[in-house]
């Protein structure tokens, strides 16, 4: 293949100069045709508000997913596990996707539903969600899917009031309780914090005895690293032992 660089230095043939100028030129039609392709593929793939619809003020995301429980996941097989279902840009597209879905009281096993603005990966280290937290709140069965259902529906209408602070929200169906919890970008920001507490409290009318739990995602990611190098150790079982010459030295023998 010739190198559409060479068109660049002194030859004698005019006739390589033309071969090589005509390379070049097919080159660029070239990657000017797939920059065109890609560009016309992502206008494709936006989701826009349709014709006398209402927007959002952001698009956002639907995701699901399930695991077994008790075993704990690595952030890639947790991301293989994670599945989109829909993105939308107004309230009667939300209201399209909702409808249809499952309500989060009647899901079994250790199910989620994520609802995350568009972009957003509903994972700790996605660049939006890394330096930042969320908040818990603990229910007793039967009040999931209504709680839910009042949560994200304060989120899609910004009720929270802290600018691009709320990344999104998260329902987790337990066997003994269920979880509810809504995240944002900035754990050190107290007022944002102390702010998104409290608008939690008014739209789902807590009571004031009600307990709120707020954790940083990389206390989450310290947090999974123990538990998966527990279950390491509880595979693999760390014997000492005697060896010749070597003073005190560690065997590793597979359990199980």
């Amino acid at each position: 293949m010739n190198n559409k660089f060479d068109a660049l230095k002194d030859d004698d043939s005019g006739d390589h100069d033309q071969n090589e100028e005509n390379s070049t030129q097919k080159d660029g039609e070239k990657e000017k045709t797939e920059r065109d392709k890609s560009q016309s593929s992502s206008k494709r793939k936006a989701v826009v508000p349709g014709p006398a619809e209402h927007p959002l003020q952001y698009n956002y995301t639907f995701w699901y997913s399930r695991r077994t429980p008790g075993r704990p996941t690595s952030s890639q097989s947790y991301e293989q596990n994670i599945k989109q279902i829909g993105t939308f840009a107004s309230v009667e597209q939300f209201w399209r996707f909702y409808s249809h879905m499952v309500r989060p009281g009647d899901l079994t096993g250790h199910s989620d539903f994520h609802l995350f603005k568009e972009g957003i990966k509903p994972m700790w280290e996605d660049d939006a969600n890394k330096n930042g937290g969320k908040w818990i709140i603990r229910l007793r069965k039967g009040l999931a899917s209504r709680c839910w259902e009042n949560l994200i529906l304060a989120m899609l209408g910004e009720q929270f009031m802290v600018g691009e602070e709320i990344c999104g929200a998260v329902v987790s169906v337990r066997f003994q309780e269920d979880i509810i919890s809504i995240w944002n970008k900035t754990a050190s920001d107290q007022a944002t914090t102390a702010r998104i507490r409290d608008t939690l409290r008014r739209v789902l009318n807590l009571p004031p005895n009600t307990i709120m739990e707020y954790k940083t995602h990389t206390d989450s990611i310290n947090r999974r690293h123990r538990s998966l190098l527990f279950c390491w150790c509880a595979t693999w079982k760390i014997l000492p032992s005697r060896t010749r010459g070597t003073g005190r030295a560690f065997s590793v023998l597979r359990t199980g």
